[in-house]
């Protein structure tokens, strides 16, 4: 995972990833492992890339590869567009009437120039209309224009887009996401590194000078969303409760902030059943995780808000005695963490980002695995608020370990709660891969939330809260059973999390179909996609 190392001076800012060529591969035998990893990685340099908020424009920049980002609009070509044109002798025209170029979003085209330039390749992105042009339109263009520079075999890359919307910081932030998202990879397990492959030195943001500080929010929040990927991408023989604590530790310890880790006799104490139910089975001993931000304390000695983030830690699920079998996915359980990585993610960020919040971070992290100790179909469990649950689907965890952080983030006094979770097939069903399911009863929190998630360029989609659907969660034998009916399935269980909050503002997000993407998009390779910390992150800091 990419360190804290980067530093702002004469319009530089070095970006670091872990180097590609480590053997983490014979390391993957246990999780008492990954210790023995990160002491490899620390004996190996570090490649570092430079992100140059720069004065220089698209007429006067010299270097390896220079993409250009056009719109609808933009075509034909005017003004400074046209002065580039005539500048490498009329091939960017050639280029866009080869290709037959029309600025529609996410198209390319790049070629050569003669040997004579200061340029050696040009290529164009497009980015669709400029009606409605958004900050997301952006930040995959640069994606999209890092990729085909990286492919092209260039060493540094100038990108010349447009402002979006006379926001200078804005747009030089989000095109810095874009790059550094893209040209991740996380080849940690392969045992051997890619051959002959040309890394990027340089992205220079032409014409975004004195945007030192947008490129190092960038690179913050770049780094948070990396974590969040690299712990769901990794195996649940090496991320486990006890990593996940780990990594809430490495967090607590860089950057200042309070860590308690309840054990299990701890959660016993407070009550906690529900999550202890779940936590049963597995020979791993569960870790409840809260990590806290503190920031200092303004002038008149009060913060201005508290809030909780509350994410899903179930590092492997294998279904309990309601076993998943094949054909269910359960090769790919590892990613029913991605709720804890994104609170994980998100609290790497917002500890360097310094906002005037408190921020809890929540996790009641565990296995649901199979043995002679695993709850059964049947059993009832007291969560730590008194309320009883009969478990009639022991492959509807992730609800039960949700329940007891609920109520354990409710008594903390905090302004709202967000938990995060892989929690339904029915989400992905509903919605598709690409977009997470926002449930509320308060309608400002919905706002502000939504709100982020437009800036941060994750989709969410706000589903009704139908209180009489809870009538499928009635139990004859308890308050309540921990699944209804196949029919509004993923309403049903936001219902049912609902009972673990009192007065508290509260929205659960489903993240289950974008938590993971099978398919390479602009700015994520097939895996993990750190979904969830850019919203959380402008969420408490943009406010």
């Amino acid at each position: 995972m990419p360190g804290d190392e980067g530093k702002a001076a004469q319009g530089h800012l070095q970006i670091r990833f872990l180097p590609k060529k480590e053997n983490w591969a014979k390391y993957v035998k246990t999780s008492k492992a990954v210790d023995t990893i990160e002491r490899e990685i620390n004996n190996i340099d570090e490649q570092g890339m430079d992100f140059i908020a720069s004065d220089q424009s698209c007429l006067n920049w010299t270097g390896d590869c220079l993409v250009v980002g056009l719109s609808e609009e933009s075509l034909p070509l005017t003004g400074i567009l046209s002065d580039l044109n005539d500048k490498v002798a009329g091939l960017l025209q050639t280029l866009i009437d080869e290709e037959a170029f029309e600025g529609k979003a996410g198209t390319t085209a790049i070629t050569r120039l003669g040997l004579a330039s200061p340029i050696k390749k040009i290529g164009v992105v497009g980015l669709g209309s400029s009606d409605g042009m958004t900050l997301e339109d952006l930040r995959r263009g640069a994606a999209i224009a890092a990729r085909i520079a990286q492919k092209a075999k260039s060493r540094s890359l100038g990108i010349s887009f447009p402002v979006w919307n006379n926001s200078q910081s804005l747009t030089a932030q989000v095109l810095s996401e874009g790059a550094i998202l893209a040209l991740h990879q996380d080849h940690r397990f392969k045992s051997e590194p890619e051959k002959n492959k040309v890394e990027l030195d340089q992205i220079h943001l032409l014409s975004f000078p004195g945007e030192e500080e947008a490129l190092k929010t960038a690179k913050i929040v770049c780094e948070g969303v990396i974590l969040a990927r690299e712990l769901v991408a990794a195996p649940p023989n090496v991320v486990t409760p006890d990593k996940l604590a780990e990594t809430a530790a490495d967090i607590a310890r860089d950057h200042g902030l309070a860590l308690k880790i309840l054990e299990r006799e701890q959660c016993e104490a407070l009550g906690m059943g529900a999550y202890l139910g779940v936590a049963k089975a597995s020979e791993l001993p569960p870790k409840f995780i809260h990590l806290t931000y503190r920031p200092e304390q303004s002038s008149t000695g009060a913060t201005v808000r508290k809030v909780a983030m509350i994410g899903k830690g179930l590092t492997f699920d294998s279904g309990g005695l309601n076993l998943k079998t094949g054909g269910s996915g359960i090769e790919m359980m590892k990613i029913d963490m991605g709720g804890a990585a994104a609170i994980l993610g998100a609290a790497k960020a917002i500890a360097q980002l310094k906002p005037d919040v408190e921020v809890h971070f929540i996790s009641a992290a565990t296995e649901n695995m199979v043995s002679g100790h695993a709850m059964r179909p049947g059993d009832i469990l007291t969560a730590s608020n008194g309320k009883t649950i009969e478990v009639n689907n022991t492959d509807a965890e992730g609800r039960l370990t949700l329940a007891d952080a609920l109520v354990y983030a409710d008594k903390l006094g905090v302004d709202a709660i967000v938990d995060l979770a892989t929690l339904t097939g029915a989400c992905v069903v509903a919605l598709g891969d690409d977009i997470a399911a926002l449930f509320s009863p308060d309608e400002e929190l919905s706002q502000s939330l939504s709100a982020a998630a437009i800036v941060s360029g994750e989709k969410i989609w706000q589903m009704p809260i139908e209180d009489k659907y809870f009538e499928g969660l009635k139990s004859v034998v308890a308050d309540m059973k921990n699944t209804g009916p196949r029919a509004g399935g993923s309403i049903t269980a936001a219902l049912f999390l609902k009972q673990f909050v009192k007065e508290t503002p509260w929205a659960h997000l489903d993240i289950a179909g974008p938590v993971w993407s099978e398919k390479e998009n602009a700015y994520n390779s097939p895996g993990a996609t750190g979904y969830g910390v850019r919203t959380l992150v402008q969420w408490v800091v943009g406010s």
